[in-house]
């Protein structure tokens, strides 16, 4: 998911420090850098966008990027770790109030549906993003690294999901948790996400429904129903 997967829960216990100017005016900077990178990045490619571009498009100077960032590698990042977040809030994904609760819901179902909207959530503001990185990454070892971690983050996120859904009911067909883990990542992952709504031009609520329905299907031993066929052709 994101980097915050990894992060402590004391760091994200800990009371919001109040800012100085200085440091208000440095985060609204660095904001601004990451949401022109973002729209470069996913129109133009990772390649194809320089630093000098950045900064034009956030309306500062080079050395500003350079200062805030240090590398154009380092502004991928964050603006992946942002854009999966929604926020810049160094809270980890683990202690999102959205995975506490399904999580903290008895019903297996309704732990899948929650689980299912909030990665959608996530798709909806970083897919885009994502496919950049996986693109770039069979050239770029820096953005392998990357989607690497991002993968394996991923895992973790969705190993905890398994873990607390294997409480509440059998999964399907002998699964270990690994296994299920490694289903769960596959059909919640952006390269699906993209291919069915950005390609296939799903809406969005109709990858909700079908990876809900594909999920209880294949990880768990309870009865589905059939998905409503809507689909284009």
């Amino acid at each position: 998911m994101s980097d915050r997967s990894q992060r402590g829960k004391r760091g994200a216990a800990k009371a919001p420090e109040r800012e100085d100017g200085r440091t208000a005016r440095a985060r609204v900077t660095k904001a601004r850098i990451i949401a022109a990178a973002t729209e470069l990045f996913t129109t133009a490619g990772y390649t194809g966008t320089s630093i000098g571009a950045i900064a034009a498009a956030a309306g500062v100077g080079e050395q500003t990027v350079y200062y805030a960032f240090g590398t154009k590698k380092a502004i991928l990042a964050a603006a992946l770790d942002q854009a999966v977040a929604g926020d810049d809030e160094p809270v980890p994904t683990l202690e999102r109030a959205w995975v506490r609760e399904a999580l903290a819901d008895p019903d297996p179902r309704s732990q899948i549906r929650r689980q299912i909207a909030g990665a959608g959530d996530i798709y909806l503001r970083a897919a885009a993003l994502l496919d950049v990185v996986r693109s770039a990454a069979t050239t770029d070892p820096d953005l392998a690294e990357i989607w690497a971690t991002n993968i394996q983050q991923r895992l973790t996120v969705q190993r905890v999901f398994i873990v607390e859904l294997t409480r509440k009911t059998p999964l399907a067909g002998g699964l270990t948790v690994g296994e299920a883990t490694d289903v769960a990542v596959a059909l919640l992952s952006p390269e699906t996400y993209n291919l069915l709504v950005r390609d296939r031009g799903w809406e969005h609520s109709r990858w909700q429904e079908w990876a809900a329905t594909a999920f209880t299907s294949l990880l768990t031993t309870l009865p589905v129903a059939p998905l409503p066929s809507s689909s284009p052709a």
